[in-house]
């Protein structure tokens, strides 16, 4: 651009700047048109004037990079009323004025501008100027409280075009307040929405001190929180801070752990700081940048690049206002009269060729804004003017009192609802907000220059909630291609959960593996999961499988053993059984009493046998054969050794040989006591199985990694009733034993009796407490050797020494030895 053209615009720029600074001789009240109805407008004109006057007042080389931004919103303003006074769809024959005002970025000069713009008298002169119908204001959010606040107990309406706070929401405090830039009630939304889509649980947070930040930050942690996302530091920057103040919240960023940081700051208040970020060298930060500064300008360099390249920000959508361009560079400062050029500029200048950015309108955004305020705000007016009366038919015009319209004015803005040149329809909530649309925008590095590329959005979805769309494959991150992370802790890996550090916030953690019997099955698992009853852990603690089923089984050692014990035992009580049959005419034989023993090893044979019935998969028979089974034979049994007991005592406890008590108690009568005996135990058996009776069970308390099959006694007390039967008949045979121990006969069977007897009870009283304190299959492994022990005991006591006297030592099988006495 021309250099004497440039600062022709720069004049005229600064000549409505009267509030805030001074150069040369330029100070005018302002940009002012007459009109049927005024609108005041009120913008930071001077925000960049530092650089304006580094640009034109000092000795440095010319650059034609400044921030314009300002200047082209009062232009946009500008351009707006004249194309409405143009279109004759709107206002028929009712002009646009305007006036437009200098807040100097501050809200008392705002308060100032506006309380000029609403009573029509300008400070320090005696001009009048008419009062305004509404107020387009302003860029900052506290300079908009400001004035929203005042204005609005009167009614005036006011519409910014880039305020954002969610508080200017509240319509109890301002209740003429619109905006044509959403709240940031939905930037937090899309912020928060940003950090969820790439997992980000740990990040910082700078704010400005104003209403913005403030605001900007406490929505956003309200959202983040509900998502699990901690803020390790809020840091709050301004531009009128000292430069302590900023160096300490450097300080901050340089000692956290956090790679992702959040700026919620206004342009102006971040930039000394990203000056210290980019002089100290700081990077490898991912830097979320909230709409008051993602595309600015004055910030988007090469050299901010270097630390702040890749950063992510929302931002409204952007529009193209083709016939702006003719506007802006139709601007000269020789069409205002009050611009004293000093002969720096001929006239003869022109901006049509020029290729600066300021005349770029294919971008607008901030601008846009304005040009829908003011849009919406004829609209309401046309409304106001233009109405058609009850009963009457047509359009009249009503008598104009501005001091009385502007509640008028404000109830049409609420109604407003209309589709502008470009498509998009514009209207206000009951809050007084625009509908909430943000563009994602990355800064990207392309032939030398930051672009600020757009990649995605976040809008209304059909259901009514938002949605963020972006393209992940395409975002130039500040720490490479791949996502940065940033994380308190790491994800604990899947068998592990998180157990928080004390004096931590909620993201910094600790992994602790799962308890025994839980799983967690997914990283970052809060607590794990306990196993269902008939599962356990893997070691890794990911995976619930198959507790292993334990019973005694044919193929492992103890099976093997016990099957080996009883058909040993079996097969020993069959041969001695077929020795005792076939010798049954020798003298030995005949003194034991035939009939008994071949009952008595019929009983052990089937003892021997019981135990196998303890091996294998329980199931219902087998559980109810192996309990019965083995009560009825041990009761044959002792029943057996009772009878043979008997017919010893009563034998030799005859006065003489062959009395009528020996003759008495013959075969028959010892059938009887065998039969009696063995009857009682039927008699509690068939009860035991009637109401109660044994079943397979599973029993998980013995072992956490294996289920028991086993069998379940079903009823306690008919076990021990069993066992106690036994037991009664046991203890009745060794008491008769014990007294026949000494009588006199070479082969007198009471004491071996006698000794069998102590043996099984012996066995079966240690057996009680070894089987209630054995676990999981020892149980039942402790009632078969208890069985085959006892079983044993009574063979080998009884019956060995026969044996051994008829298959060893047959010359002692004589009647002369075995009756001598």
């Amino acid at each position: 651009m021309n250099r004497s053209v440039l600062f022709s615009l720069v004049l005229l720029y600064l000549s409505v700047a009267p509030g805030c600074k001074r150069i040369g001789k330029f100070d005018m009240p302002g940009w002012f048109k007459q009109g049927d109805i005024v609108i005041g407008g009120i913008f930071p004109k001077t925000s960049a004037l530092h650089n304006l006057k580094t640009l034109f007042f000092t000795k440095n080389n010319f650059s034609p990079r400044f921030d314009l931004r300002a200047f082209r919103w009062t232009q946009m303003m500008i351009f707006a009323i004249e194309e409405i006074n143009k279109d004759p769809t709107i206002l028929l024959n009712v002009t646009l004025g305007y006036r437009i005002l200098d807040s100097c970025s501050s809200p008392t000069n705002t308060l100032r501008a506006a309380l000029t713009l609403v009573g029509g008298q300008e400070e320090n002169n005696s001009t009048c100027f008419p009062a305004v119908s509404a107020i387009v204001a302003e860029a900052g959010s506290s300079q908009s409280i400001a004035v929203a606040s005042t204005v609005g107990p009167f009614q005036v309406p006011v519409v910014s075009y880039f305020s954002t706070c969610a508080c200017l929401s509240d319509r109890a405090k301002y209740p003429t307040f619109f905006r044509t830039i959403p709240s940031d009630y939905y930037q937090a939304k899309a912020l928060a929405a940003l950090v969820k889509r790439f997992g980000w649980e740990w990040i910082g947070a700078l704010q400005s001190d104003n209403d913005y930040g403030l605001n900007g930050i406490r929505a956003f942690k309200e959202e983040v929180t509900k998502l699990g996302v901690c803020i390790a530091f809020v840091g709050t920057i301004k531009r009128t801070y000292s430069v302590d103040k900023t160096l300490r919240v450097l300080e901050m960023i340089k000692k956290s752990t956090v790679k992702v940081i959040l700026a919620f700051t206004a342009e102006g208040d971040f930039y000394p700081l990203m000056k210290e970020v980019v002089k100290q060298n700081i990077t490898g930060i991912q830097w979320i940048a909230s709409e008051a500064w993602i595309t600015s300008s004055r910030l988007s360099t090469p050299e901010m690049f270097q630390a702040f390249g890749g950063a992510l920000g929302f931002v409204m959508p952007k529009m193209a206002v083709p016939n702006l361009k003719p506007f802006l560079t139709s601007i000269s400062p020789h069409a205002d009269s009050g611009a004293v050029l000093d002969g720096m500029c001929t006239g003869d200048e022109t901006l049509s060729d020029s290729q600066d950015p300021f005349f770029d309108v294919t971008e607008l955004r901030v601008s846009y804004n304005v040009y829908n305020a003011i849009y919406a705000i004829a609209h309401a007016l046309h409304r106001v003017v233009f109405c058609k009366s009850v009963g009457e038919k047509g359009i009249h015009q009503i008598t104009l009192y501005l001091y009385s319209i502007y509640s008028q004015v404000t109830a049409q803005l609420q109604r407003v609802h209309f589709v502008n040149t470009f498509g998009d329809s514009i209207f206000f909530d009951e809050n007084g907000d625009p509908p909430a649309s943000y563009e994602v925008i990355n800064w990207q590095l392309r032939d030398g220059e930051v672009h600020h590329v757009s990649l995605g959005h976040f809008a209304s979805a059909v259901n009514g909630d938002y949605k963020l769309s972006i393209l992940e494959e395409e975002i130039v991150w500040r720490t490479g291609k791949n996502i940065p992370t940033s994380v308190c802790s790491e994800v604990c890996p899947v068998g592990t959960r998180k157990a928080q550090i004390k004096g931590k916030p909620i993201c910094c953690f600790e992994c602790i593996s799962c308890a025994e019997g839980s799983i967690a099955n997914m990283t970052g698992a809060v607590d794990c999961v306990p196993c269902p009853v008939k599962f356990w852990s893997n070691d890794k603690k990911d995976e619930c499988i198959p507790k292993t089923v334990e019973y005694l089984t044919y193929s492992e050692p103890m099976g093997i053993i016990i099957t080996v014990l009883s058909l040993l035992g079996a097969s020993l009580s069959l041969t001695t059984m077929v020795i005792f049959i076939k010798n049954k005419q020798t003298p030995v034989i005949k003194a034991s009493n035939v009939e008994l023993s071949c009952f008595l090893l019929l009983s052990l044979v089937l003892c021997f046998l019981c135990p196998l019935t303890f091996i294998g998969t329980p199931t219902v028979w087998t559980c109810m054969l192996r309990h019965t089974a083995f009560g009825l034979t041990f009761a044959v049994c002792i029943s057996c050794v009772l009878g043979k007991t008997i017919v010893v005592v009563l034998a030799f406890k005859a006065t003489t040989p062959g009395s009528k008590v020996a003759r008495q108690f013959g075969p028959k009568q010892q059938r009887i006591i065998v039969c009696a005996c063995t009857f009682i135990q039927v008699v509690i058996i068939i009860l035991w199985l009637t109401l109660n009776p044994p079943y397979p069970d599973m029993v998980f308390q013995h072992s956490t990694k294996k289920i028991l099959l086993e069998c379940n006694t079903g009823s306690e007390a008919a076990f021990y009733a069993v066992l106690s039967y036994i037991g009664f008949l046991a203890v009745i045979c060794l008491v008769l034993a014990f007294i026949a121990r000494k009588l006199p006969d070479n082969f007198n069977e009471a004491k071996f009796i006698t000794f069998s007897l102590l043996i099984f009870c012996a066995v079966w009283i240690s057996f009680i407490p070894a089987y209630v304190s054995s676990p999981g299959k020892f149980t039942t492994a402790v009632e078969t050797f208890a069985i085959l022990s006892s079983a044993f005991g009574l063979f080998i006591c009884i019956f060995a020494p026969k044996c051994y006297i008829i298959l060893i030592k047959p010359e002692r099988n004589t009647k002369r030895l075995v009756a001598k006495h």
